[in-house]
Parts: C-alpha cells; sequence; structure tokens
C-alpha cells in the first residue's frame, strides 16, 4: 500500500494543511460539567504529534440550555470552558497541528429530563423526534433565530481563541439535519416546504456565522444522508436533488464539506462509482472531506460484520490520487492509536494498535 496521497500537503478552502488526514469528530464525554481540562488538551495534542493534518474536536455544545445530553459533553461558551479550549488550541498549535471546534446542538435527539439540564425541553423544527413523533412543540422564529445567534457566537469564540475554522454539526439526525430532513420537519412557513426551503435554517447559521469571523475564517459543513437509527434515509435520491441541496449551502459560504458515510467505498447513486463526498465535489467545486470505516478492521455497520479489506483502501488512496475529494477523515482507529498517520507514513502498518471498545473508555 503506498499512501503517499495521504501525505500530500493540502491547500484549500482557507486551510494550509501538512497533508490531507483530518480526525474526525468522537463524542468522548471526559469534560466534567462541561469543562474540556488539561486531559483534553493532551489528548488532542497527542494526534496532532502522531501526525494528523487537521483535528476536528468532538462535538461541542453552543450556548443553549437544551444543546447537547450529556453533563461531560464539552461546551463552547462560558468563562472556564472557553479557556481549556484556548489551552486545547495552544498544545495542538505547539505540536505543529491545526484544529476546529464542531459546534453543536443536537435538537430532538434529547430526551426530555437528560443532563445538563433536566429542565430543558428538546428542540426542533416541528417538535418531532427521529421517529416522527410528537414531543414538543415546533420551534418559534424567536427561538430560531436565538440559535442562529448562538451559532455566530461560537463562531466568533472559536476565532478569538485561535482555532484555524469551524465545523458546523448538520449531519445524523441532529437538529440542523432536523431542519433538512422531511421526517421532521414539517414546517409550513420558510423554514420548510421542499428540498431547498428545508436550507434556509442552515443557511442563515452559516450566514451569521461568517459575519462574525470575516472571509477569510474556514467554514466546514458536516451533512449526511443518514440519520441516527435510521442508517437507510436519504436527503437525496439523485444527484440532481443533491445539487439542489447543497447549492444554497455552497453559496451561503462553506469552504469545506465533510461528506459523512458509514463506509467510504460505497457509491453514493446507481450508475457512478463516486461517493458522497466526490458528487459533493463534482457539484459544488469545493474541497470535500471523505470518511467512513477508514483504518479499521471492520466496517462501520450495526448489523453485518463486513471486512474492510486493504484493497479498500487501495482504492481510496486512487480516488485521492485522482482528486475525487480532496481530505480522508479517520475516526476510530485515532482513538486507540493517536500515531495512526506517522505509522502509515513510515510504512509501519503492522505496529499499528487497533480498534477495540476498549479503547473508548479512557482519554488517550
Amino acid at each position: 500500500m503506498n499512501a503517499a496521497a495521504l501525505f500530500e500537503p493540502f491547500e484549500g478552502g482557507g486551510l494550509s494543511l501538512a497533508n490531507r488526514v483530518v480526525m474526525a469528530p468522537m463524542t468522548r464525554v471526559h469534560s466534567p460539567g462541561g469543562v474540556p481540562g488539561p486531559e483534553v488538551a493532551a489528548y488532542y495534542r497527542r494526534r496532532a504529534e502522531g501526525g494528523v493534518g487537521l483535528i476536528i474536536t468532538e462535538g461541542t455544545a453552543i450556548d443553549h440550555p437544551a444543546a447537547v445530553s450529556h453533563q461531560d459533553i464539552p461546551n463552547f461558551h462560558g468563562e472556564a470552558a472557553l479557556e481549556g479550549w484556548a489551552q486545547v488550541v495552544r498544545e495542538v498549535h505547539a505540536a505543529g497541528g491545526k484544529i476546529m471546534p464542531q459546534l453543536w446542538h443536537v435538537g430532538m435527539a434529547r430526551k426530555i429530563g437528560e443532563l445538563p439540564n433536566a429542565s430543558a425541553l428538546p428542540i426542533g423544527p416541528s417538535g418531532l423526534d427521529l421517529a416522527g413523533e410528537q414531543i414538543t412543540e415546533p420551534m418559534t422564529k424567536s427561538e430560531i433565530q436565538g440559535i442562529v445567534s448562538a451559532f455566530a457566537k461560537a463562531a466568533k469564540s472559536a476565532k478569538e481563541i485561535g482555532f484555524d475554522g469551524i465545523e458546523l454539526h448538520g449531519a445524523h439526525g441532529y437538529l440542523i439535519d432536523q431542519f433538512f430532513w422531511e421526517k421532521t420537519n414539517r414546517r409550513t412557513d420558510e423554514y420548510g416546504g421542499d428540498l431547498e426551503a428545508r436550507t434556509t435554517f442552515a443557511v442563515e447559521i452559516i450566514d451569521a456565522c461568517r459575519r462574525s469571523v470575516g472571509p477569510d475564517f474556514p467554514i466546514v459543513l458536516r451533512f449526511s444522508q443518514w440519520k441516527a437509527g435510521a442508517y437507510d434515509a436519504k436527503l437525496a435520491g439523485t444527484p440532481d436533488e443533491l445539487s439542489r441541496f447543497l447549492t444554497p449551502l455552497s453559496n451561503a459560504g462553506v469552504d469545506i464539506f465533510h461528506c459523512s458515510t458509514r463506509r467510504f467505498w460505497e457509491p453514493e447513486f446507481e450508475g457512478s462509482a463516486l461517493n458522497l463526498a466526490g458528487w459533493t465535489k463534482q457539484i459544488t467545486g469545493k474541497p470535500t472531506i471523505t470518511v467512513g470505516s477508514v483504518g479499521l478492521d471492520s466496517a462501520f455497520t450495526s448489523r453485518v460484520t463486513e471486512q474492510n479489506q486493504e484493497d479498500n483502501i487501495d482504492r481510496l488512496l486512487e480516488r485521492l490520487e485522482r482528486a475525487e475529494f480532496d481530505l480522508v477523515a479517520v475516526g476510530r482507529a485515532l482513538i486507540s492509536d493517536p500515531a495512526w498517520p506517522a505509522k502509515v507514513q513510515a510504512g509501519k502498518a503492522d505496529e499499528i494498535l487497533p480498534f477495540t471498545s476498549e479503547s473508548t473508555k479512557t482519554l488517550y
């Protein structure tokens, strides 16, 4: 396996990176009271030292009482949490890495009574959970504008702290994605309707973030077709539908699209080998990040054990060499071995520590 393509420098979307390896955002719940401490800073620094070109942090809570569903998920607001993140940035930069926070609101994926704010009700475009059940009232326009402002506030803080950009979590059935998906968005105002109209909430967030950080600060949008518990869901069933979905988001100011799939080698539409990142780059002309079971012995799937063979990785590298996409996000493989990139680059793949469920229990 010749992995040279992974270690070519990257310039684009406002970023200058030493290589094409991205650390995918992964929730770790190791920030007591929502404050990332020295262990979190050391955790991210190890990945920078291990050769990751760009780190995207675990999801972080914007300033809203129902933003997340665990007391140890890190906040991205408040003096203590922001100082904790400033230390993370200092450590990663000292190791030569680049880093951006993932800004997050879980929306209706949060259950009533969950911490850190048990009395805060979950919010969503229509008050529907991912099964389509009515749980709360639809968000008011005032609530929508409050969330837009909270994302912009977090983006501004990220720039002030010294991060290298931001990622907006618009995937996996969380709040932004709940506006995208017709099953959870039944609104009849400007925030609902057809596929293009359902991007309005995200477009307003992107625009507000852009105005808060200026023209040159990178904004990444993570999106997915699948949702948690609805792995066959599709926002777009055809390339034309995907174009209608992506165009307003791209025009709003997204610099890079992070195209979340569970298995990178699967084609997105019949009649083409392009995956979601490949189609997204072809449609928008913007840089894209591919992701999904990279570096794992078995694929990311809840139903079958499917081997992630070396020839799949080889095909990934061939696609990268053809510039089908630009960057490759690695997730769980980096939880178990922070030196995964350095070992791959040095041809020492046999020394990589394999991912196990035990790896997730500590913050190494």
